[in-house]
């Protein structure tokens, strides 16, 4: 019996850099599976949910849901991990803080995002605000810091340039995500300006992108973040699974200009050749 277990504990990883690169592995090797099937069905199964065609254990399941989350942001954590550093990590740790603060004071009081409730459990909560958000938010911020440094080029190295349009990014990833949310019922607006959405949402959006990409831009070493960009082919496949995902979400729905949105950042991705032949071939 003894001989199995240490059998088991020599195939596991034995240090950082192992467990690093067997985790790249395993997202390489799975890059159709992970950007592709995986935000495909998971549209199919929102829009099934919200039609009422899913029977109640499937139907918007919450465990489902932040499985199916996790493994679409599998290519964007393998890719960051080995820029994490004691910094970045008190700075993740402070966007965190920050995530659930300003999402509790916008349950509470209505600001900045303008008076709003969920409709779909989106597993535990504490104060009213999912204990998963941070999963849902800070990646949005994170892809749309990665796309603009590849975009900018040597423009980048300004701050306020790179601030300023890494915030235009967040918050036009939000012009597709919270139609698509509302129609499907995640949550809901008591004013609407377009597509079940006020403006005081985006210009909350807005103030929490700025703040966040502040926090993003001082936590990480951006050169070093920039370099590991260059060379893993994968690290913003968890965008690509935005596109699809909310993409196909919105045009369900009939949300055309957010799903125009969604498919400008499908071309942002192929000029940077991240929407690729080998991630659309399941054999490659």
């Amino acid at each position: 019996m003894s001989y199995g277990g240490t059998a088991v504990r020599d195939r596991l990883p034995s240090d950082r850099d192992e467990f690093e690169n067997a985790f790249d592995s395993a997202v390489r090797d799975n890059r159709f599976v992970i950007a592709v099937l995986f935000p495909a069905v998971g549209a199919f199964t929102l829009v099934a949910s919200a039609e009422g065609v899913l029977p109640d254990p499937v139907s918007f399941n919450p465990w489902l849901l932040l499985l199916g989350v996790v493994v679409m942001r599998s290519p964007l954590i393998a890719g960051v991990l080995p820029t994490v550093g004691r910094r970045a990590a008190y700075g993740v740790s402070a966007l965190v803080v920050y995530t659930y603060a300003v999402e509790v004071v916008g349950v509470s009081t209505g600001f900045p995002y303008g008076e709003f409730a969920y409709g779909v459990s989106l597993g535990p909560t504490y104060a009213g605000v999912p204990l998963a958000l941070p999963v849902f938010y800070i990646p949005l911020v994170v892809n749309a810091y990665l796309l603009c440094l590849l975009l900018l080029g040597g423009r980048a190295s300004s701050l306020l340039v790179r601030v300023g349009v890494v915030a235009v990014t967040v918050v036009g990833m939000d012009v597709v995500l919270d139609p698509g949310a509302v129609a499907l019922g995640f949550w809901s607006f008591e004013e609407a300006f377009s597509y079940g959405v006020p403006l005081s949402n985006y210009a909350g959006w807005t103030l929490s992108a700025v703040v966040s990409v502040v926090l993003l831009d001082i936590s990480f070493d951006r050169d070093a973040l920039l370099s590991r960009l260059e060379g893993c082919d994968f690290m913003l496949d968890d965008m690509v699974s935005f596109v699809i995902l909310w993409g196909g979400v919105n045009l369900w729905f009939g949300n055309l200009l957010p799903a125009l949105v969604a498919v400008v950042f499908g071309v942002g991705l192929f000029r940077t050749d991240r929407f690729d032949s080998r991630l659309l071939d399941p054999l490659s």
